[in-house]
């Protein structure tokens, strides 16, 4: 089978390897589609805590080919593919929250993932696509699945209104998310096209970010649709510290900051910001077994997830995937890589 294996900085070598064998207890799967994130590119650019050589990609979706006989699933079913490998045995993976397990491992980010026509993966990480969703776009469960793991962090409720900092496909997700909620929610972000994409994702208003946002007439906004308290729960998606600052002081008295935005870098919060308010700050990683739930919603909302796959590149055009991706001048939001011969049309 052929393999894209990512071998030094901005550097891939496509090889041909055996494929795996079968093994108790997993299935093989034909991967079908894999979509790139910014973790991707950061390993693609050799700035992310990984080893290389690595076979990349850990948004996936494909068939299966052959499985475990015990299993539920049988030859051609349609799957995406849960990364997450944890280690079980530790007291978070003993808590049910394995997503957050300190040995946790990834496909595609820590050990080899689906940039390879074949996969071998333990049954309970299969879930399966539901059948009115393409499968090209069932490889957007795992994001959705992160998502909606944000959403859930916030405890969104009906009539609420939420304030979601960043339109990348993590943001407009989660702006499906808590709409799907009956919760009012604002969407702000940087670029004009992203926020244009934003009311197609459910959101009510979409707020463009420059130097002093919240300027006067967003602040008057935010005002009138919360009677002067501020949102109820603010969703921080970009990683950007500035916006963690924002959130915090917008967000209303008793109110909910889900950081699901990621960096290393510093925010400048004093333990007062946090008191004077009790907000509840709450991180969130990956998604607490959430695949399924964003398979269905992706279902739900074929021209939303069509609009969110912009670009679709053959297995043997991954580098210009990347290359496309790293281009600030071409407006992406997913990037599909197909690795199978048949090009099926997103739902």
């Amino acid at each position: 089978m052929r393999t894209a294996r990512t071998v030094a900085r901005g550097t891939l070598s496509f090889d041909e390897i055996a494929e795996p064998q079968p093994r108790a207890g997993h299935a093989r799967v034909r991967i079908h589609a894999v979509s790139l994130c910014g973790t991707d590119l950061h390993i693609f650019d050799d700035d992310f805590p990984t080893q290389l050589p690595l076979v990349q990609g850990h948004e996936m979706s494909g068939t299966v080919i052959d499985t475990d006989p015990a299993a539920a699933f049988s030859r051609g079913e349609r799957v995406a593919i849960d990364p997450l490998v944890a280690c079980g045995d530790c007291p978070a993976c003993r808590r049910g929250r394995s997503h957050v397990c300190p040995h946790l491992s990834v496909r595609g980010c820590y050990e080899d993932g689906g940039f390879a026509e074949v996969v071998s993966v333990p049954v309970d990480r299969l879930h399966r696509v539901p059948d009115d969703l393409a499968l090209d776009a069932a490889a957007l469960g795992e994001p959705a699945s992160i998502s909606l793991q944000a959403v859930a962090r916030a405890g969104a409720q009906p009539g609420e209104t939420a304030l979601v900092l960043g339109c990348g496909p993590i943001g407009l997700l989660a702006t499906l998310g808590l709409t799907e909620r009956g919760v009012t929610v604002v969407a702000a972000d940087t670029d004009a096209e992203r926020i244009s994409l934003a009311r197609e994702f459910g959101a009510a208003h979409a707020l463009r970010v420059a130097d002093g946002f919240p300027d006067d007439e967003q602040r008057a906004l935010l005002s009138a649709l919360t009677d002067g308290a501020g949102p109820d729960v603010v969703i921080e998606a970009t990683g950007v510290p500035a916006s963690l600052e924002n959130a915090v002081r917008l967000i209303a008295a008793g109110g909910r900051i889900v950081q699901v935005g990621i960096s290393p870098r510093p925010a400048r919060i004093t333990v007062k910001d946090l008191t004077d308010k009790e907000i509840e700050l709450h991180g969130s990683r990956n998604s607490r077994g959430l695949i399924p739930d964003g398979l269905a919603m992706l279902a739900r909302h074929p021209a939303a997830t069509a609009a969110l796959l912009t670009h679709r590149f053959p297995f043997s055009d991954l580098p210009e995937a990347f290359r496309t991706m790293a281009d600030p001048s071409i407006p992406t939001g997913k990037i599909l890589v197909l690795l199978s011969a048949e090009t099926e049309a997103t739902a």
